[in-house]
């Protein structure tokens, strides 16, 4: 779809009705918006379940309000400490997307039967199980480690001197899955229970950027050779993988921006996504889906330095990625608000020009989307649920919780 507008999606009257008691900064989420992107992520996984991406939620009554819903189940987690946390709060199924050197988690995992049975690792290196024994108390004792092997993803040409994709396992071909589930196999304390592949290149990337149509064509056939290519690279995988353990309980891939793709794979048994509840401005820009931001922050109008310009207070929250302009939180309501060039949006004051901003006055708020997901909650300690024009509650992300996993 074509760069959402403010118009379409969003109402500032009714946000600004909703938090008039509350002083900006804040962060909202409209559980409106939340639960229609939730039941369109269901409509388009065609049956298939969706294992919820916290790392894009980042807060656990949230996590709980998806969990509930016919079509999800289970977490993909993005550190071991918060996949522990999450399973002692009564989390039964959490699956640790990144492999980790956290040695004293592993020793609690291994000590705690329930942690154990309801965790999974990520594994694609041998030297990964023997951090995990060496963790563990009294040597190789304790729990049985329930193990997950990555596939990697990239599409590669000229014999990989091109690669689309992000550098994740080393574990590229059947063969080399097969050996280390062998590996697994062979290992006491483990067991071998998951195969996932994330394809960030077909799952992340938009295909239709406004402005820019050869580029977009061009994604559009990089991602539609990519997954054919992963698509019989993965059915090999899980049939290579399942000749060493046949009992293999879950093959995860995709994401938001490949659910109906991904799941149309036999050798998919559940799909992954976060980013498509809150719909950050990274996810503008796909043909196949399209979303409703749920997931904003205000900030407040501090000064008003002439005609046309407005200052807000703070507003510099990048995300992660290789640095750009697509990385930055953009001004969303009122419309017609952009940054000053000499400036951008800053640490503690972010100016912002446009016909719009003659109509703001000093504490009013204007409304931001951040470019990524759940990396908005590592700057607000609470999220407003907005129901309509009214705040129905008030939960904690996961840092109002003391939780700063990375």
């Amino acid at each position: 779809m074509s760069q959402l507008t403010a118009d379409a999606y969003g109402d500032k009257a009714s946000y600004d009705r909703a938090t008039a008691h509350l002083d900006a900064p804040l962060a909202v989420v409209d559980l409106r918006a939340f639960d229609a992107n939730a039941a369109d992520l269901v409509r388009r996984a065609k049956g298939k379940p969706i294992r919820v991406a916290s790392k894009s939620v980042r807060c656990r009554a949230l996590l709980e309000r998806v969990l509930a819903r016919d079509g999800f189940a289970g977490i993909m987690s993005f550190t071991l400490a918060e996949s522990l946390w999450l399973a002692r709060s009564g989390f039964e199924d959490v699956l640790l997307a990144y492999p980790s050197a956290d040695r004293a988690g592993f020793a609690e995992l291994t000590a705690d039967p329930k942690l154990a049975a309801a965790v999974t690792v990520m594994v694609d290196d041998p030297a990964q199980l023997a951090l995990i024994d060496a963790a563990r108390p009294a040597g190789r004792g304790g729990e049985e480690v329930r193990v997950c092997l990555e596939l990697d993803t990239s599409y590669r040409l000229l014999g990989g001197k091109v690669r689309f994709g992000a550098r994740r396992s080393p574990l590229r071909e059947p063969s080399q899955l097969a050996a280390l589930a062998r590996t697994v196999a062979r290992r006491p304390g483990f067991r071998l229970v998951g195969l996932m592949a994330y394809e960030g290149h077909v799952a992340g990337v938009g295909d239709e950027v406004d402005g820019k149509p050869v580029f977009s064509r061009t994604v559009r056939m990089m991602q539609a050779a990519a997954r054919k290519e992963l698509a019989q690279r993965r059915w090999e995988a899980v049939r290579a993988v399942r000749a060493v353990a046949p009992r293999l309980e879950f093959v995860n891939g995709g994401g938001t921006g490949s659910v109906q793709h991904t799941a149309a794979e036999a050798a998919v048994t559940e799909v992954a996504a976060g980013s498509g509840l809150y719909v950050p401005r990274l996810f503008d820009n796909f043909r196949s889906f399209s979303g409703r931001p749920a997931a904003l922050f205000a900030q407040p109008v501090v000064r008003r330095p002439g005609p046309g310009v407005v200052t807000v207070l703070g507003g510099g929250y990048p995300a992660s990625g290789v640095a750009g302009a697509d990385r930055l939180p953009v001004p969303y309501l009122p419309a017609g608000l952009r940054y000053d060039p000499q400036e951008g949006p800053g640490e503690v004051q972010t100016p912002l020009l446009g016909a719009a901003a003659d109509g703001l006055a000093i504490g009013d708020k204007v409304w931001f989307r951040h470019a990524k997901a759940g990396e908005m909650c590592e700057r607000f300690d609470a999220l407003q649920l907005v129901d309509g024009d009214r705040v129905v509650d008030t939960v904690p992300t996961y840092r109002g919780e003391g939780r700063t996993f990375l």
